[in-house]
């Protein structure tokens, strides 16, 4: 008897707590935002990031990539391209964004590759930065060389020969790159081309043999930029010097002034560096439009990860751990960045 009168109470129980159980899911699906109650605006849909050969760019991409996948999107492992091929194949659909678009230097790039009609490109994900010629310290105290247009004169050009032809050897940009074409102009404006040689090749092997020198206590002379790890390594105004230049020259004729605001001119105006993305993929995407335009990342972060993979923690693992560790530190930051980019979406 006990038996048959404990059965039905039991299912009685059972029905009641799953009765409970379906009217609290109600409730918390009510309580959630509306972006929670649906599908991710990233659903279904597959993101192609790219970047330079350059593995330093790696960091600052993968941020953006860990977003996108916080919006749903299923996101390819990123590819290199240079960023003058880069530009074209986002502007025909064959990628989707990259997030190192230098917006005064690439600039041809955009514009040959469609511009506004086929790219996009709105907010700065990093802001300051700058590029330009060095020697070290030593020599340019030594010689009293503040300017490159100094090295017209072949004794003091030969003072940074390292192959033995008397001509200074300049380590340089990698050709597609764009900064190549800047410096290319400079040679021939400055008239350094009898006494100046351009390196080329491998940028990071050539800085390799730069740094190696400048250890030796050998004369150097070289470009670089910021954001990159190299002035950590070779600190402007301790270890070397910026040169200026004579006059403002740039490559497209426009001879934009490069002057900086305390009166030096470097050769090159402070850029910014922008997130650029397929139009095409941006107007159906409000979700992902919105995260490029919010993202920033401080350029003293951008070096302090590039210096880490120049010591060695350059695997992509390492940098998906320091990619990682950033969001972590700035959670809330990131966390803000998602909830405008899903309330966009709506």
């Amino acid at each position: 008897m006990k038996k048959t009168l404990l059965k039905p109470a039991s299912n009685v129980v059972s029905r009641g707590l799953g009765l409970l159980v379906l009217a609290f899911a109600a409730l918390a699906t009510a309580s959630l935002p509306a972006h929670a109650a649906t599908e991710l605006p990233g659903k279904g849909i597959t993101v192609k990031p790219l970047k330079s050969s350059l593995a330093e760019e790696a960091f600052q991409t993968l941020l953006v990539m860990r977003g996108l996948e916080k919006l749903g999107y299923t996101v390819e492992p990123m590819k290199d391209l240079e960023p003058a091929t880069e530009h074209l194949a986002i502007a025909n659909g064959d990628a989707t964004f990259m997030a190192h678009h230098w917006s005064l230097l690439h600039a041809d790039f955009y514009r040959n590759s469609g511009g506004d009609a086929k790219l996009w490109r709105q907010g700065v994900y990093s802001d300051g930065a700058v590029q330009g010629y060095l020697i070290d310290r030593k020599t340019a105290e030594q010689y009293h060389i503040t300017n490159i247009a100094q090295l017209k004169d072949p004794s003091i050009a030969k003072l940074f020969d390292t192959d033995g032809d008397g001509k200074a050897d300049l380590t340089g940009c990698n050709p597609g790159w764009g900064c190549e074409l800047a410096i290319e102009n400079h040679l021939g404006a400055y008239g350094l081309r009898d006494t100046v040689t351009h390196r080329q090749g491998s940028y990071a092997a050539l800085m390799a043999d730069t740094i190696a020198r400048f250890k030796q206590g050998k004369p150097v002379l070289y470009y670089t930029w910021t954001p990159y790890w190299v002035s950590a390594v070779l600190r402007p105004g301790a270890d070397v010097v910026w040169l200026q230049v004579p006059f403002s020259s740039s490559q497209g004729g426009d001879n934009v002034d490069t002057k900086q605001a305390n009166g030096k001119n470097y050769g090159f105006l402070a850029n910014q560096e922008q997130i650029v993305a397929n139009r095409a993929f941006i107007e159906k995407n409000p979700a992902a439009a919105k995260l490029f335009e919010l993202m920033k990342l401080p350029i003293g972060d951008i070096n302090a990860q590039n210096l880490r993979m120049s010591e060695g923690a350059n695997s992509q693992q390492d940098v998906a751990r320091h990619a990682d560790g950033w969001i972590r530190a700035h959670q809330q930051l990131f966390d803000g960045w998602i909830a405008q980019a899903l309330a966009a979406a709506q």
